[in-house]
């Protein structure tokens, strides 16, 4: 068995006793490592001279990508572009990281794989729980449940510790991103129904407020045919009595208050009533 193709088919970084197992002869290993092909990053292990960086880096130090850098790598919805997030091993040594790595120090939730160069999802919701905004968890958790890659009835099965345990009870798996998850985050303390997703007049709207406020949210790339049909469900919702109003993501991670006044006076006035 070829090495180099076992390790690319790894991600680019492995572990030599992984390659070992899968069949891959030692000489096999020793001709690449001659042939410039891989190189050892740390003691058992192997990567690609072009496997990432990122993950080359947390395995030379003997930690795993996990929390918001994780859920990042999985390709869950993260607010802002967090600096690095590690976890190291329960045995790991003293683990020396840049100033800008966050190191968490943890126990799993669920057993790490040895192979793993990202945590597990279970245990980087954990961790996000334990470490982020309750707002910026709350989003990360709502979009690992949109994408269906992991359910309520699995996650509550596991050993949540409290902080995790209770954001579970507030998970909705309906925004469809995560600027939606925080528009009714934030405006949850107005009392009123808001439901994400809402069918309306043979399409989806974002977020229906009560029985006739429709929020439309437009992503940074709300561009061209996506647009103008918008525009067209717009005025036809308002032609048979619904109200819409159309936000930006600069305006809703930028200038929050405007938002919220916007949606508190259309509230005031019932514009949410039928």
């Amino acid at each position: 068995m070829d090495a180099v193709e076992e390790v690319m088919r790894r991600g680019g970084v492995a572990r030599i006793s992984s390659l070992r197992n899968a069949g891959v002869t030692a000489h096999a290993i020793r001709r690449a490592k001659e042939a410039g092909r891989i190189r050892t990053i740390r003691r058992g292990w192997v990567a690609s001279p072009d496997a990432d960086r990122v993950l080359v880096g947390a395995v030379t130090r003997g930690v795993l990508l996990s929390c918001v850098s994780g859920a990042a790598r999985l390709g869950l919805w993260v607010p802002e572009k967090p600096k690095l997030h590690v976890v190291a091993r329960p045995n790991a040594a003293r683990v020396k990281m840049p100033s800008h790595v966050t190191v968490h120090w943890s126990r799993p939730v669920v057993p790490r794989d040895p192979d793993a160069t990202v945590d597990g999802l279970a245990n980087i919701l954990a961790l996000v729980a334990q470490c982020q905004p309750r707002e910026t968890a709350l989003v990360i958790w709502e979009s690992a449940f949109n994408k269906g890659v992991i359910d309520r009835t699995v996650l509550g099965g596991f050993e949540l510790p409290p902080v995790a345990r209770a954001l579970l009870d507030d998970v909705r798996p309906f925004a469809d991103s995560g600027l939606e998850t925080i528009f009714i985050a934030r405006l949850r303390w107005l009392g009123v129904s808001m439901l994400p997703q809402a069918w309306v007049h043979e399409r989806r709207v974002d977020v229906l407020i009560g029985e006739r406020l429709v929020i439309q949210i437009d992503g940074a790339s709300h561009t061209g045919p996506q647009r103008t049909a918008d525009i067209d469900h717009d005025a036809q919702l308002m032609l048979r009595g619904f109200h819409v109003l159309r936000f930006s993501y600069e305006q809703i991670m930028e200038r929050w208050h405007e938002v919220q006044a916007v949606v508190m006076d259309a509230v005031a006035q019932g514009r949410h009533r039928a």
